[in-house]
């Protein structure tokens, strides 16, 4: 009973996200491609030996494999998932040339690859547009209610009844944004601008740093000014305007990942944040049962890092194919099949030790590394 309980908890939630979010990413890459002239011959959603499919009129082959955990278009000409050539891309004919992907322009290829991580942040864009426009964006006017004795904010002089209205020369709208530029700063002063009686007047702020941790047991080191806000409301768009606001939002999620990113490379903040599968699933069985707003909102961020993952300059990935085509651009010929074959091994490596070490996280945050300890000990 508690395993089909933890099966439609966890598992179902997990897949069913995922499942959406790599379906909108392999569809970038498809829909580009047709335009482009190439032939498709496999659409996989996962990885492995096939569970099912179908065959369209194009020839394409439609189909769930074993493994969920991402999936590929595999074109014509391509040796493998990872889109390496085949050795017969040299002696293809002129008709199998018209529709290999090896044989298109460099223009064409780098669209095709980039159309993958862009559909993603599309699909973040027009979820959290749909959601503005339905349901309503938290808005909080960026009023300050309350200063916390002995915080940041009171040692920097901000006072209740303050409002923000600028952070190292970025407009401020909204308390979320102060919240979200806030969070990522790890101990670095910030020049805020504030309006108080009618004026403007800078302030300078350094955020203190504590270690929190949330309604699912994922803790993080995050930066707090000590303030609370004035209020909160939610406010229904117009669709161009949630057109407009989903778009900034997802710039704020793309720009505070980057930087989460940078500090971890840094050693400014711990990578024991970086989750694998096993917190994404907790995660997507948690935030299913908040509703569908948590949910859609949950998705946007997942497919916002999808896509910039996807964009890292590692080969395998599609930001290392772009990296290829960058050198082409530069050289006026493609890299060696030596270097390509060097670059991809290399990429393979990085990819699955990645894999291995968020894992890890997650068996250690999940305290299964514990319970193990706890039997042998």
């Amino acid at each position: 009973m508690e395993f089909l309980t933890g099966l439609w908890t966890y598992v179902i939630p997990f897949l069913v996200v995922l499942t959406v979010l790599v379906f909108v990413h392999e569809l970038g890459h498809y829909w580009v491609a047709r335009r482009n002239g190439v032939r498709i011959e496999t659409f996989s959603i996962g990885f492995g030996p096939e569970l099912f499919g179908r065959t369209d009129k194009a020839g394409t082959r439609w189909k769930f494999s074993a493994i969920p955990l991402g999936g590929y278009v595999k074109m014509f000409g391509d040796a493998d998932a990872a889109s390496t050539p085949s050795g017969a891309v040299r002696t293809m004919t002129a008709e199998e040339r018209e529709v290999s992907f090896f044989h298109k322009r460099l223009g064409q290829r780098a669209a095709i690859v980039a159309a993958g991580p862009i559909a993603n942040f599309l699909f973040a864009i027009i979820g959290l547009a749909l959601l503005f426009s339905l349901y309503g964006q938290p808005f909080t006017p960026a009023d300050i209610g309350t200063v916390q004795e002995n915080s940041a904010a009171a040692r920097a002089g901000l006072l209740p009844g303050d409002v923000i209205v600028e952070i190292d020369g970025q407009p401020i709208e909204r308390f979320e944004e102060v919240q979200q530029i806030v969070r990522f700063n790890q101990g670095t002063a910030l020049a805020v601008v504030i309006e108080r009686d009618g004026g403007r007047q800078p302030i300078s702020v350094t955020p203190e740093i504590t270690t929190v941790t949330d309604r699912m047991g994922n803790t993080h080191s995050i930066g707090l000014l000590g303030i609370g806000r004035a209020g909160m409301e939610y406010r229904r768009h117009d669709p161009l305007t949630a057109l407009w606001q989903a778009g900034r939002e997802t710039v704020n999620l793309t720009t505070g990942t980057l930087g989460a990113v940078g500090q971890m490379i840094s050693g400014a903040r711990g990578t024991e944040e970086l989750g694998g599968p096993l917190r994404i699933a907790q995660m997507s069985g948690e935030v299913a049962q908040s509703g569908i707003v948590a949910l859609i909102w949950f998705m946007a961020i997942l497919s916002v890092n999808l896509g910039l993952i996807n964009l890292f300059p590692i080969p395998m990935l599609d930001g290392g194919h772009l990296l290829f085509y960058a050198v082409e651009a530069i050289r006026g010929k493609p890299l060696g099949d030596r270097a390509q074959e060097y670059g991809f091994r290399i990429g393979l490596a990085l990819v699955l030790t990645l894999m291995v070490f968020s894992t890890w996280n997650d068996l250690v945050h999940l305290r299964v590394v514990d319970f193990f300890r706890g039997l042998i000990s």
